[in-house]
């Protein structure tokens, strides 16, 4: 396993410097001194309320600083150590470093950095800092990685089966999924299209993929390659026709632990003695599991996405007023608003706030406190979080007034689109005008 060890290592340095580069380019808009949701005023209010308890409940270098150069800081250092972590001649300390980092990132991000790829990275990166902490790769920390590849997939269909999504057990989920994802490509639209009995197909393929595929991680080695193989077309499949940001290259990159030298044309070694240091992190993980403080680490955690099926396309519209007659909306980069532009092909990045805008939409505004926080933003003319935003109508200075409207989205079709990718339909306010004036 050395030379897919070190295959794997170098594919997560890769992906741990996407990660922050992507988070790099938007920190300050989101979390910054004068972003969406400051990471200062947050660990201020943890330390009025928790005093020094707050190292433990909540890990970050970010007590240190959390002023935006420190935030960038950290995003750059991440950036860097991501492209020398797998050729360092010391690898351990630079994948703790990058495991450090990201989790002082994350553990302040709140609503921005709390997805699962997000906890994914997280996961694998601790399991990384012990595949390197020894000359050999350590048969046990092989096999947590590829419990958790088999984990993420077969939690992934579980959760479909039992949620009692109607779209899933009917087999319809996919006649719905590539219009209503959170940020489609190009792609998406023509698969939208696809006869419906492909799409029941595809379904029932995707079950197969998520879970019987992983029952053949435990299976001798032509089986275990065939769920490599199964995991890596399905992951190919959705990067083809939706912006799932880095997720999709990590686990990509998960797969290669399934692997062993020998589909490379390397020697296959006999696999290494045990010992006790490749024990510690399977004894880390269990310890987590009963021990509430280390949930913060995030170094074990649960996976499912899409579990309940989102059968329509509801869409924030944030528009701007002077007078509060004459209103102007203002344009997302990637998420859908005007009806005539293509729908983007942005991953690896994530523009985060595309994101959370579209889980803002399942929602109300009072379940989506940093959404008020997002339009007062708008209001001071902060440059932070509106070079968030692919527009800003109103360059000279800010708008008086501020609304949110809420639309149905839905793909054209080939009948009717005439140049245009949505149409869209008013369904009510999402946000009443507000003023700081």
């Amino acid at each position: 396993m050395r030379f897919t060890r070190a295959l794997f290592l170098r594919c997560l340095g890769v992906v741990y410097c996407v990660a922050f580069l992507s988070l790099g380019l938007q920190v300050k808009g989101l979390i910054g001194r004068s972003g969406i949701l400051p990471a200062a005023d947050f660990l201020q209010a943890v330390a009025q309320s928790y005093g020094p308890e707050r190292f433990l409940l909540l890990p970050t270098l970010a007590w240190l600083d959390a002023g935006d150069a420190a935030l960038m800081g950290m995003c750059l250092a991440g950036a860097i150590l991501g492209v020398v972590a797998g050729v360092a001649p010391l690898r351990w300390p630079v994948f703790f470093a990058l495991w450090l980092l990201y989790l002082s990132l994350s553990n302040i991000g709140r609503d921005f950095l709390m997805f699962q790829w997000d906890a994914l990275l997280l996961e694998a990166g601790f399991l990384a800092i012990w595949w390197a902490a020894t000359s050999e790769p350590q048969a046990a920390v092989t096999w947590l990685f590829r419990l958790l590849i088999g984990r993420l997939m077969f939690l992934s269909g579980l959760v479909k089966l039992t949620s009692g999504d109607d779209a899933w057990s009917g087999l319809t989920a996919l006649q719905y999924h590539f219009e209503t994802q959170p940020l489609p490509t190009p792609l998406a639209w023509y698969a939208h299209h696809l006869p419906p009995l492909a799409l029941k197909a595809s379904t029932v393929a995707m079950f197969g993929v998520e879970l019987v595929l992983p029952l053949l991680i435990l299976a001798p080695r032509p089986f275990r390659f065939a769920a490599a193989a199964g995991f890596a077309g399905l992951q190919v499949v959705i990067l083809a026709t939706g912006n799932y940001t880095f997720f999709n290259l990590l686990t990509l990159a998960l797969c290669l632990t399934l692997l062993d030298d020998g589909v490379f044309g390397k020697p296959v070694e006999p696999s290494s003695s045990l010992r006790v240091l490749s024990f510690a992190p399977a004894a880390i993980l269990a310890v987590s599991l009963f021990v509430p403080s280390f949930g913060r680490f995030q170094l074990f955690n649960s996976y499912g996405l899409f579990a309940v099926m989102t059968v329509t396309r509801p869409e924030i519209v944030v528009e701007g007023s002077r007078d509060g007659e004459q209103w102007v909306a203002y344009e997302f980069r990637h998420k859908p608003g005007d009806v005539r532009r293509p729908p983007s092909v942005v991953a690896p990045h994530q523009p985060r706030l595309d994101w959370q805008m579209w889980f803002a939409a399942l929602g109300t505004v009072r379940q989506n406190r940093w959404f008020v926080s997002f339009l007062e933003r708008l209001l001071e003319g902060s440059p932070e979080v509106l070079s968030l935003l692919r527009t800003n109508p109103f360059p000279e200075a800010p708008p008086r007034y501020v609304r949110a409207r809420l639309y149905e989205y839905k793909f054209t079709d080939r009948a009717t689109a005439r140049g245009d990718w949505w149409r869209r339909e008013f369904k009510g306010e999402y946000c009443p005008a507000i003023s700081l004036r």
